[in-house]
């Protein structure tokens, strides 16, 4: 279990580095000056290469955690537990390589699929910190042989969830894309997806009835 672990975190934290050094170069070609907004429009080429190789990540973090363990429940909580940790050492090295994001504050593009995807720093943060304690806490379950009944109500609640949290990212996404200046997110959709996310998830992980 301690293995599996270590070894899944140094993964997440390579990948992380590879991930900002990415950016990096990205900056260096499309914002020498620094990430501003309205965004430059990216040649088509560049940007389905930049669309491919981010759906190529979460490839490789699915097959990564497909070969380490061997239920479905203990994969789903190490690849969750793999993008959380990946996203928050992504804005560490981004910090040390480029002394950005300035402040949690910050606004910056999250994803691109199907669209782009903008929100504050805080926010994919926070996701990723959950996503962190809900795969550590269900893979030592898992390794005491306890596993969870995560029952359809469970699934269709989260989500939900997710999609009131993605819905707040794309919400300013769709606005950048028109070139507007003005970014607006609505905190109110992410932190009710969020709270809903993360509140069904304890109640269902700590009570005995969904637990065999």
């Amino acid at each position: 279990m301690a293995k599996h672990l270590f070894w899944l975190m140094v993964w997440s934290i390579v990948f992380g580095y590879m991930e900002a050094a990415v950016v990096v170069y990205l900056r260096e070609i499309y914002y020498p000056e620094g990430l501003t907004f309205p965004l430059v429009i990216m040649d088509g080429r560049i940007l389905l290469t930049e669309v491919l190789r981010e759906a190529a990540t979460l490839l490789i973090m699915w097959a990564t955690v497909y070969l380490v363990y061997k239920r479905l429940q203990s994969r789903i909580a190490a690849f969750v537990l793999l993008f959380g940790v990946w996203d928050v050492f992504y804005y560490i090295f981004l910090k040390l390589l480029l002394d950005w994001p300035e402040s949690l504050n910050t606004y910056d593009i999250l994803f691109l699929i199907p669209t782009p995807w903008i929100g504050p720093v805080w926010a994919p943060v926070l996701v990723s910190i959950g996503f962190i304690y809900a795969g550590i806490a269900i893979l030592i379950r898992n390794h005491q042989s306890q596993f969870f009944h995560f029952g359809r109500g469970f699934i269709l609640i989260e989500l939900f969830a997710a999609l009131l949290i993605i819905i707040s990212f794309v919400i300013p996404g769709s606005s950048v894309q028109g070139q507007n200046l003005q970014i607006h997110f609505p905190w109110y959709l992410f932190l009710m997806g969020f709270l809903i996310g993360i509140s069904v998830f304890l109640y269902y992980f700590y009570s005995s009835d969904h637990r065999k």
